[in-house]
């Protein structure tokens, strides 16, 4: 991949209008805390464990480890003590039975994010709350017709998400293909990044990383820094690359090598685009086809400037500018892994045939409209629990941000938006803030229907919906089955946390 056209982007379209390459955040290790390991070591895969006779079953243990992150001793969390936790491979119509055990010092919980299974009791139930040294005991069917694609696990207890998965807690999930895609080998890319302090522990994020958004300084590709994955030429790859960062944007690239895009979210396109370029917003995942020629190749993430605070603040405010660790700052690519691919050439696989036809909501009618406005907006105060700057509070008056959509504060036991089931609806989602946010909905997955200038000609789906700054999106949902409530939110964690989500129940 190298520069990308307009049209080729916009064939992801997951980074939204207001993305655009200006900067980005710290690199690796802090000078403080040493240079850690150069990276070259070959990519681990992480365990897989597959599925027998349709079920599913394993303990997943949410617990403190130490383990080994760029040459270097750290204290993370992590799930069955792996950075990043074991691989669910299963099939559509399969049951996931998960015995979800915290060992935490906070209350925890589970949500298989893109997974289209109900969100009722044992299910995928973001107000289930395990307590520390407790445990739950999740069930997960899959529908018969569930999309194959690359899905993942992560905790979703509110006001936790944020640190939890910065701290290692996520994993991948693979629902297989019914006609399996002729490809030499699948590689599972798990990107994520964390803050190490100089003792190797987690660094805590302050308030003003929270309001942005943390990015960690480590950048890490299934636990590792700067691996390296080996090939003849002629072959053909499919990576499964999922974002499970908090915060960060990821614009990846790979030159020098034929790239398609086989899917996004969930599914598979009926045809693989040939890019140079994808971006994909926390949250997001996308299946790559690399079709190998000899040489070394970087995939790298180059910098996504997905807003920031002045246009809302001013500049010179609080002593200077509100602009965080996260703001447009530094625009060298982060090298995430190398590719090396040499010896003597092979034979090609057989050609990729064609995929199902994606369904088109536009074709069906529409029962309901809604618009979501997701916005941040200034809550003054004199100290207190309410404030972002000037220390343990006193006298100086101190600001911080308030994150809501339609301008109110997640409420758990509010119901904000009531829909029946077996119809399709049409949401707005419109971002009155200078930040982009990538609007995530359980359960169902969204097809963007109009988004800017974007090519919408053919059905895009997607589970993480990125509405850029001052932007607006409009999507429709079909809400067929599963009845239950939910929750949708901005993916990026800290403001989920500080309350910009709320609540659906299909009835």
């Amino acid at each position: 991949m190298s520069s990308l056209t307009r049209r080729q982007l916009l064939a992801l379209g997951a980074a939204g209008a207001g993305a655009t390459v200006v900067g980005g955040a710290g690199l690796w290790w802090t000078t403080t805390s040493g240079t850690g390991d150069t990276g070259g070591a070959d990519l681990i895969d992480p365990e897989v464990l597959v599925s027998r006779d349709g079920v599913l079953e394993l303990d997943l243990i949410a617990a403190p480890t130490r383990i080994e992150v760029g040459g270097r001793e750290a204290s993370v969390q992590a799930f069955n003590g792996s950075l990043p936790g074991p691989t669910l491979h299963v099939a559509p119509g399969d049951t996931i039975r998960v015995a979800m055990h915290n060992q935490l010092r906070v209350w925890t919980n589970l949500h298989v994010h893109g997974l289209h299974v109900s969100p009722e009791g044992n299910g995928d139930n973001p107000f289930v709350s395990i307590a520390p040294g407790e445990s739950f005991d999740y069930e997960f069917v899959l529908p018969a017709d569930h999309p194959p694609g690359t899905y993942w696990y992560h905790p979703h207890r509110h006001g936790h998400v944020a640190d939890q998965v910065a701290a290692g807690l996520y994993g991948a999930i693979i629902v297989e293909d019914p006609e399996p895609v002729p490809v030499t080998r699948e590689r599972v890319m798990v990107v994520s990044d964390l803050t190490l302090d100089a003792s190797g522990n987690l660094a805590e994020a302050d308030r003003m990383q929270q309001m942005m958004g943390r990015e960690g300084e480590v950048v890490l590709v299934n636990g590792q820094v700067r691996p390296q994955v080996t090939a003849a030429p002629g072959e053909r790859e499919r990576w499964r690359i999922v974002n499970a960062c908090p915060s960060r944007y990821l614009r990846l690239q790979l030159d020098g090598q034929q790239v398609r895009l086989l899917s996004r979210d969930l599914g598979r396109l009926p045809v693989p685009e040939e890019i140079t370029e994808a971006v994909i917003a926390p949250g997001n995942r996308i299946e790559l086809l690399v079709d190998t020629a000899e040489g070394s190749s970087a995939l790298v993430a180059a910098p996504v400037n997905r807003g920031g605070m002045d246009a809302m603040m001013g500049e010179g405010m609080m002593g200077g500018t509100m602009r965080g660790d996260n703001e447009p700052g530094n625009d060298e690519p982060i090298r995430l892994l190398t590719l090396e691919v040499s010896g003597d050439p092979v034979q090609t696989p057989a050609p990729v045939p064609e995929g199902p036809a994606l369904r088109d909501l536009r074709e069906e009618p529409i029962t309901a409209r809604h618009t979501l406005d997701f916005a941040m907006g200034m809550a003054g105060g004199m100290g207190g629990d309410r404030t972002m700057m000037g220390g343990e509070g006193g006298d100086e008056a101190t600001t911080m941000m308030t994150f809501t959509i339609n301008g109110q504060e997640f409420d758990p036991d509010r119901t904000d938006i009531s829909v029946a089931t077996a119809t399709v609806e049409q949401w707005t989602l419109t971002n009155s803030s200078p930040m982009d946010h990538p609007i995530h909905l359980h359960v169902w997955p969204m097809q963007i229907v109009e988004d800017g200038d974007r090519d919408l000609s053919e059905p895009r789906w997607q589970d993480v919906v990125n509405v850029p700054a001052f932007g607006e999106v409009q999507v429709l949902i079909a809400f067929d089955d599963f009845p239950g409530r939910t929750v949708y939110h901005c993916h990026i964690l800290d403001h989920e946390d500080q309350g910009m989500m709320g609540t659906v129940e299909a009835r």
